[in-house]
């Protein structure tokens, strides 16, 4: 059973899944990369040695051998590579793909009105409908955009990204202090929202709470935000702790009672919500996310809110001070992650899918290739 992945780069939130998917195949798995890693993701600490895989091959320095992989796979997953032409002649072919796609209305839905995007997108997606091709849906907005299209009909199935999970005898043994740890991780940028975080501390200061947020990451609002900060006489509940590596923010997570993702629609998937979740904190996480409303059950394994809703915000947040609450919807979370939404179970799922030659629609209750 021969599988492919086709992406630009393999990543932490990519590399669980594509080993198992490397084990259950027997070596017949892989990870075709059409692009080096970038240079700002690698200055962000991810790690570019991920390459080395004994299953990624590199299409830009051996495109011809990537190409026949490509072609006589058993299945191929297909997603977050810009060049199409890539797949399409696997598509032309008639062979099982499964393709992988974030929202494609990002900024808004009234762009489907665009003659020459409904020609594009008619070229890569709906004329293929009668086709062993499906989608795999990587956030929760992801079949709205597609069904305006009217593309992958009844072929469409939850995913997302995975990152490692992580296993804890006791998730709450760093928890116990009197000061509510709070903790916002991501790039300091216009659709991240971080200036929320100043609002929430305000508001939590007049609410006699006791915490202390902690904001990881750079970019190009953190020096504004910063100074915001220290303005409004923020400083002694907020630190900056700067650009960490993904294994010290996993770290950061641990010790946090509560993590909080503000970014709005532009936010494809946002896998610090999984890491979060699988960290055992109390999750708040904007609807408008991708990953938010697949993982997150309001009030019984994390929070949602409406997007840039300072109010809502706070009202899920002061909640989430309750000790006894915060315990059961932070062990709630890591179930969610360690039982259902991980990249062994994704690959297991992928791996039957593929084994059953009828292709039928899978009908798991919840997690990846559930209906979406």
């Amino acid at each position: 059973m021969q599988i492919a992945f086709v992406s630009n780069y393999i990543n932490h939130h990519q590399a669980p899944l594509s080993d198992r998917l490397f084990e259950l195949t027997g070596g017949e798995y892989t990870f075709v990369q059409t692009e080096p890693m970038e240079e700002d993701r690698i200055r962000l600490g991810w790690n570019p040695d991920y390459a080395n895989r004994p299953y990624v091959k590199l299409y830009y320095e051996q495109p011809e051998a990537c190409d026949d992989i490509i072609m006589k796979s058993d299945c191929v997953i297909f997603g977050g590579c810009e060049n199409t032409d890539i797949i399409m002649p696997r598509l032309l072919a008639g062979k099982l793909t499964l393709v992988y796609s974030e929202r494609i209305y990002k900024e808004g839905r009234w762009k489907f009105v665009s003659p020459r995007g409904l020609k594009k997108k008619y070229h890569d997606h709906t004329r293929f409908n009668d086709s062993p091709v499906y989608l795999l849906c990587a956030g929760a907005h992801v079949k709205g955009d597609f069904k305006l299209i009217r593309a992958y009909r009844n072929k469409m199935m939850k995913f997302g990204y995975f990152p490692k999970v992580e296993t804890y005898k006791d998730l709450h043994e760093l928890r116990a202090k009197e000061t509510t740890e709070i903790l916002w991780a991501g790039r300091f940028i216009d659709w991240k929202h971080p200036e929320m975080m100043l609002t929430l501390a305000e508001n939590l200061i007049k609410a006699g709470k006791r915490f202390h947020i902690s904001m990881i990451g750079n970019g190009e609002l953190e020096n504004k935000i910063h100074a915001t900060a220290i303005k409004k006489g923020l400083s002694h509940v907020i630190s900056f702790e700067g650009s960490k590596s993904p294994e010290e923010v996993r770290e950061a997570m641990r010790r946090a009672d509560i993590f909080i993702s503000t970014s709005d629609r532009l936010e494809g998937w946002g896998a610090v919500v999984n890491e979060a979740m699988n960290s055992g904190c109390v999750t708040l996480a904007s609807k408008a996310i991708g990953s938010a409303p697949y993982l997150i059950k309001n009030g019984v394994n994390g929070f949602t809110y409406r997007a840039c809703s300072n109010r809502e915000l706070l009202e899920k947040t002061l909640l989430s001070f309750d000790r006894e609450l915060a315990r059961k919807l932070g062990n709630a979370a890591y179930n969610t992650i360690t039982r259902v939404w991980n990249g062994n179970v994704a690959a297991e799922r992928i791996f039957r899918f593929v084994m059953d030659k009828e292709h039928k629609m899978p009908d798991y209750e919840d997690g990846p290739l559930s209906e979406a």
